[in-house]
């Protein structure tokens, strides 16, 4: 079988927690786009991991985790990430990671153009999480990259390549932003100091993959950030660089020619929002902060703190046909347990008339939310494990955003713990 992880909103909704936990019915996990520009944090028996690159079935010992040719890896940041894990005794080998020889490398001159281009913009930024991340899709698409593959090249035909790239990007940091050159010794050393510690982890993932699938192995695809992120789909321009829908999936992990039989769509309780641009249902000043601090929304990759709101159904309702979920998942629903009464936004106001189907462009710098409010339950639920042990304010709860978004809710996670879900 095989499925996908996906997240439903602006990303941060809680996949990684739920790729984890649905990981012991996998053989296989498989990151398929994004860079370390985010993070999943896990909780589980040996404490709190956070992961920006590896797939989130890396904790589980008995699962093989592939990182696909979608992705740009940050050579440098993957290995301190491995290094982290390992000192929290989590095993890493050839045998429990593989890394596509076609994806691309992230650079530290992709970094440094992406922290140039928001402090030219300023005000204007996008929100980048200044990790290289948009000016490495771009060169991989200028065909201007360095993939993982080319690590195994001698020194004199990799210096050749480096040689050229830098050529075409120093002129763009000179030239346009008046910085310091990088130097080929420079890119040379960095290569050789962090990729030849990756060299036993890079194969041919497509050939891996579809023996394994060939021989009826489960495969699992993650995601990284959610549909309003995804290049084509999401927020344009304050989106990520790449495709993060669950289409995309079999493309990205390396077997393009394999469909997706199941997508189980993430989603919270609550709306979060790390970044800039449109969040209609945004919330401000105490009533803000006490929902942040209660569902302690910080960036797991950035730190920043997280814009949060109400639960959003228009946007939902978006996220879920876009991504062809067939289930959903309800994450942090014990967070919004201090509220006597939940807002949800229902609906959209724009230009003076009820909407609601998700608005693109300009026009949903317009929208304004349309709040209705549910009764709030106000006790402890973190140690229901069934459905029918949650306050019927929640139940309702569920049950209402279930029946907004027009998608079956199968999981409703009440804490952190790796345990500490319901399953309908």
């Amino acid at each position: 079988m095989l499925c996908s992880v996906v997240g439903i909103n602006w990303g941060d909704e809680g996949k990684g927690r739920m790729v984890d936990l649905l990981a012991s019915k996998c053989d296989i996990v498989c990151r398929y786009q994004g860079g370390n520009n985010a993070g999943h944090t896990v909780i589980n028996e040996r404490g709190k991991f956070i992961l920006n690159l590896l797939p989130s079935g890396i904790l589980r010992p008995e699962i093989v985790n592939v990182m696909g040719n979608g992705m740009v890896i940050d050579i440098c940041h993957l290995v301190g990430e491995a290094q982290k894990l390992r000192e929290g005794g989590i095993k890493i080998t050839p045998e429990n990671l593989k890394i596509s020889d076609r994806a691309i490398i992230c650079m530290p001159y992709h970094v440094r153009l992406d922290c140039l281009e928001e402090e030219r913009l300023a005000d204007r930024k996008y929100g980048s999480t200044r990790r290289g991340i948009s000016p490495v899709y771009g060169d991989k698409y200028m065909k201007k990259g360095l993939r993982m593959g080319d690590l195994f090249e001698s020194d004199e035909v990799l210096r050749e390549k480096v040689a050229d790239l830098l050529e075409y990007k120093n002129l763009v940091i000179e030239g346009v932003y008046g910085a310091e050159p990088n130097t080929v010794d420079e890119m040379m050393a960095w290569l050789r100091k962090y990729g030849d510690e990756l060299k036993p982890y890079i194969c041919d993932v497509t050939v891996y993959l579809t023996q394994a699938i060939k021989a009826g192995k489960n495969v699992m695809f993650e995601a990284q950030l959610g549909a309003l992120r995804d290049i084509d789909f999401g927020i344009y321009p304050f989106t990520s660089s790449s495709n993060v829908i669950s289409a995309y999936a079999p493309i990205g992990a390396g077997v393009p020619g394999q469909k997706i039989d199941y997508t189980l769509g993430i989603m919270k309780a609550y709306s979060t929002c790390v970044g800039e641009g449109p969040f209609t249902c945004e919330m401000f000043g105490d009533e803000a902060e006490q929902l942040r601090r209660a569902g302690s929304e910080y960036g797991a990759a950035t730190g920043r703190p997280r814009r949060v709101g109400p639960f959003d159904v228009v946007a939902s309702r978006y996220g879920t046909l876009v991504q062809g979920a067939d289930a959903l998942a309800l994450t942090k629903l014990d967070t919004i347990s201090y509220m006597k009464k939940i807002p949800v936004c229902v609906a959209y106001e724009l230009d003076g008339k009820r909407v609601d189907d998700f608005p693109t462009g300009e026009r949903l710098n317009r929208a304004k939310p349309i709040i209705e409010y549910m009764d709030g339950w106000g006790c402890d639920i973190s140690a229901c494990r069934h459905f029918e042990e949650l306050p019927r304010a929640a139940r309702e709860y569920v049950e209402f955003i279930e029946k907004a978004v027009g998608c079956r809710i199968q999981y409703v996670s009440v804490g952190a713990e790796r345990d500490a879900y319901i399953e309908r």
